[in-house]
Formats: structure tokens, sequence, C-alpha cells
């Protein structure tokens, strides 16, 4: 197999290829969240924490 021949044979595979993932449809649409997830509590507390820890190791090191 020459190298034009390989050039035209992986065209015709990338053409296939992109007809074949372009004719599928888009992905149903992802159920809705759970209800009552709250995070904001969470992630100010470990914030906190870690500002503290941070601070507390760099005061420990000096």
């Amino acid at each position: 197999m020459t190298i034009q021949n390989k050039r035209i044979f992986a065209s015709i595979l990338f053409v296939l290829i992109s007809f074949a993932c372009a004719s599928q449809g888009p992905p149903p649409p992802a159920p809705p969240p759970p209800v009552g997830l709250p995070i904001d509590g969470g992630v100010l507390i470990g914030a906190g924490f870690a500002i503290f820890y941070g601070a507390r190791k760099l005061l420990k090191r000096r």
C-alpha cells in the first residue's frame, strides 16, 4: 500500500467516523439534583479550619 493510498483510506475512515458520531442524537437531560443538600455551612467551616491550620503551620515553622 503506497503512502497516497494510506492517506485516502485514512481520509475516508475519518469522514465515515465523523458522520457516525454526528448522526447520534444529543444525550438525554440529566436528572435534577436531590433536594436538600446544603453545602454552604460545611464549606465555611472547612475554609475556617484550613486558614487556622495554615496559620498555625506558618507560625510553628518560624
